[in-house]
C-alpha cells in the first residue's frame, strides 16, 4: 500500500483549499457575467434556426444535382 504521509485518512489540506478557491473565484467571476436579453436571444435563435434550414435545403438540392449528374455519367 502507498501511503502519501497522512496517517490519519484525511485528504491533503492544499487540495482541499484548492478546490475551495477555485469555487469562490467562479461564484465571483458568476456575478460578472452579463446576460443577453430574452428578445436578443429569441432573435439570434430564428437567426440560427434561419440559417441551418437554407443550408440544409442547399445541401439537399446540390445532393439532387449531383446525383442526376452522376445518372448521366453511368451507362
Amino acid at each position: 500500500m502507498i501511503s502519501n504521509g497522512n496517517v490519519s485518512g484525511q485528504k491533503n489540506p492544499s487540495f482541499m483549499d484548492g478546490i475551495v478557491s477555485y469555487f469562490k473565484g467562479v461564484r465571483s467571476e458568476w456575478g460578472k457575467i452579463t446576460w443577453p436579453e430574452r428578445r436578443q436571444v429569441v432573435s439570434e435563435t430564428f437567426c440560427v434556426i434561419v440559417i441551418v434550414f437554407i443550408f440544409t435545403v442547399s445541401v439537399y438540392l446540390m445532393d439532387i444535382i449531383f446525383k442526376g449528374l452522376l445518372g448521366l455519367i453511368k451507362p
